[in-house]
C-alpha cells in the first residue's frame, strides 16, 4: 500500500471513530426512551452481522427483541416495526410524519434523484405526480377502458405457450413479457412495432431486476455516507450503468412520441398515458419536468413488471407444490368458465378460491417484504419510544405475516385461511400488508391485481402443469428488495381445455 493510500485509510479511521464516538455520546446524554436492540460493535454498529440475508437476521431479532428494536447499522439510525398496532401508528397515525423516505444511493440514482413515486420525499412535486398516475392512468374508467388490451395480451401469452407444445416454460418469464406488453401499451400504445417492440422488450428484461436488486443491496456508502465518493462496492458505477441504458431507451421513446404528435397521426380519441404527460408539459411548464417523466416511467415499468413476474412464479410454485389447492382452484374455473371457453375478466370476481390463493402467497412471499422504508421528517414517538428525525424505518411486514400469534400454522399453504373475506390489499388489515398501506402504499395496486389474477387464473385454467422430469420443486427464497425464488420456476404445460380454438 503506498503512502497515500495509507493516508486516506487512516483519515477514514479517524473520521468513522469520532463519528461513532458522537453517537455513543448523544444516546447517553438524551433523556428519550430508544427502542431496545443489539449494540454490535464499535464504530461499525451491528453492520458485520447482518449478512446477506437482511430478512431471516431481523426475524431473529424480533423474536428476541419482540414489537420495536433499534439498531445501529454503520452511521445509520435503522428501526425495524414488527407488529400491527405499531404499523399502524406509523401508517395511519402518524402517516404524514413517516411519509418521508431514505433513499440508498443505488435507489436515489437509479430514480433521477429520487424524482419518481417510489422514493421521491412527501412533498408537492410528489402529490402532484402521484395525483395524474393515479387520475389517468388507473382511474375505473381508465382500466375498463383497457381491459381489451389486457385480454389480447393475456390471449397471445396462452397462445404462445400453446404453440410451442409441451416446451417447458418459464413461468416468470412470460409473466414479466405479457405484463410488460400491457404496461408499454397504456404508457405510449403501438408507438413500437414487430421487432423495435422485441428488441424494447428484451432490453428491460435483461436489466430491470439487476437494477431493481441494487436498490436492495447492501452497500457500505449508504452507511457511511462520508465514504459514497469512493464507491467501495461499485454500486453506484452498477446502477449509473443501468440508469445509462434505461435513460437511452426512454429518451428515444419520448422523441419518437413527440414527433409523432407533432405530425398529428395519433389516434383520434385515443392518447395513451405519455401522450397525457407530454401535452400537460407543454400546457404548463410547471406541472411535469422530463426528469420527473422519465422517473415516473421507469417506476411504472419496473414496479409493473419486476414485482408481478416474482408474485406470479411465487403462486404457480405453491399451487404445483400443493397438488389439493391445485385442483382447488382448477375445479372452482372449470365450475365458473367452463372447459369449453376462456377466462373474461368477468369471471374473476367469482373465483373466490383463486382470490385466496393469490392473497396466501403474498402473505408467504411479500414481494417487497419489508417495503420501501421510510424516514420521519421529525422526532417521534412509536409504541412508547422515541424514534428521532431521519431514522431508517422498515415495517417487517414478512414478519408479521408470519408471527404465530396473529396466524395458525402460520408456515403452511392453507389459501382457506382468506375465504372469510377479512383481509384485502387495501392496507386496513395491519396484520396483512403486502402492498403496504397509508398514503405511500403500492400506487399501481387496481393494475397489479387485476393483471395477477387475470393471467393467474388463464394459466391454470388452460393447462396442467408439471415439472420437468418430475423434479422436487425448489421453494427456497432469495432476499433482495424483490423476494425472489432461488431456483426459477420452470413447468411443463399440458392443454386441459376442450377445444384447440380456444387457445387461438
Amino acid at each position: 500500500m503506498d503512502q497515500f493510500s495509507q493516508a486516506i485509510l487512516t483519515l477514514v479511521s479517524i473520521l468513522v471513530i469520532f463519528s461513532s464516538i458522537c453517537y455513543f455520546k448523544f444516546l447517553s446524554k438524551s433523556a428519550a426512551k430508544f427502542p431496545p436492540g443489539p449494540w454490535g460493535v464499535p464504530i461499525l454498529g451491528y453492520l458485520p452481522f447482518i449478512g446477506a440475508d437482511m430478512l431471516s437476521k431481523f426475524s431473529q431479532l424480533a423474536s428476541k427483541y419482540g414489537e420495536i428494536y433499534m439498531l445501529r447499522l454503520g452511521n445509520k439510525l435503522c428501526v425495524v416495526i414488527n407488529s400491527p398496532s405499531l404499523v399502524k401508528e406509523v401508517v395511519r397515525d402518524q402517516d404524514n410524519v413517516f411519509s418521508n423516505r431514505s433513499p440508498p444511493v443505488a435507489a436515489f440514482i437509479g430514480t433521477y434523484g429520487a424524482k419518481d413515486i417510489a422514493w421521491s420525499p412527501n412533498n408537492s412535486e410528489w402529490r402532484a405526480l402521484r395525483k395524474v398516475f393515479v387520475r389517468e392512468m388507473l382511474s375505473n374508467r381508465s382500466l375498463e377502458l383497457s381491459y381489451t388490451l389486457r385480454k389480447n395480451e393475456v390471449r397471445k401469452a396462452i397462445q404462445r405457450v400453446y404453440k410451442n407444445g409441451k416446451a417447458a416454460v418459464e413461468i416468470s418469464l412470460i409473466a414479466f413479457q405479457t405484463e410488460l406488453n400491457v404496461i408499454t401499451n397504456l404508457l405510449w400504445g403501438e408507438l413500437l412495432q414487430g421487432e423495435d417492440k422485441e428488441i424494447f422488450g428484451k432490453k428491460f428484461r435483461a436489466i430491470i431486476p439487476k437494477f431493481v436488486d441494487l436498490f436492495g443491496k447492501t452497500n457500505i456508502s449508504d452507511f457511511y455516507p462520508f465514504l459514497a465518493g469512493l464507491d467501495i462496492q461499485g454500486i453506484k458505477r452498477q446502477t449509473e450503468s443501468y440508469r445509462q441504458t434505461i435513460d437511452r431507451i426512454l429518451n428515444d421513446i419520448i422523441e419518437k412520441h413527440k414527433k409523432k404528435l407533432s405530425e398529428g397521426v395519433m389516434e383520434e380519441g385515443k392518447k395513451d398515458f405519455l401522450q397525457i404527460l407530454l401535452e400537460l408539459m407543454e400546457q404548463d411548464k410547471d406541472s411535469i419536468s422530463v426528469t420527473q417523466l422519465k422517473a415516473l416511467i421507469l417506476d411504472i415499468v419496473a414496479g409493473g413488471t419486476d414485482t408481478s413476474a416474482t408474485t406470479m412464479e411465487w403462486t404457480m410454485a405453491e399451487l404445483m407444490n400443493n397438488p389439493t389447492a391445485m385442483a382447488k382452484a382448477q375445479k372452482e374455473l372449470s365450475e365458473v368458465v367452463g372447459l369449453d371457453n376462456i377466462v373474461e375478466e368477468h369471471h374473476l370476481p367469482k373465483l373466490k378460491y383463486l382470490d385466496a390463493v393469490l392473497k396466501e402467497t403474498l402473505r408467504l412471499h411479500p414481494a417487497v417484504p419489508l417495503l420501501v422504508p421510510r424516514s420521519p421528517s421529525q422526532s417521534s414517538i412509536v409504541g412508547g419510544y422515541t424514534i428521532p428525525k431521519n431514522t431508517m424505518v422498515f415495517l417487517n411486514v414478512a414478519y408479521i405475516q408470519k408471527d404465530p400469534r396473529l396466524w395458525d400454522s402460520p408456515r403452511e399453504f392453507k389459501p382457506e385461511r382468506f375465504l372469510g373475506g377479512d383481509c384485502d390489499f387495501s392496507g386496513n388489515s395491519f396484520h396483512y400488508l403486502p402492498f403496504g398501506s397509508g398514503r405511500r402504499m403500492c400506487a399501481g395496486l387496481p393494475l397489479a391485481e387485476r393483471m395477477l389474477m387475470y393471467l393467474l387464473a388463464s394459466l391454470v385454467h388452460s393447462f396442467d402443469w408439471k415439472l420437468p422430469n418430475d423434479q422436487k420443486l425448489d421453494m427456497s427464497e432469495a432476499f433482495g428488495m424483490v423476494l425472489r425464488k432461488s431456483v426459477p420456476l420452470v413447468a411443463i404445460p399440458n392443454a386441459r381445455l376442450f377445444y384447440s380454438n380456444l387457445y387461438m
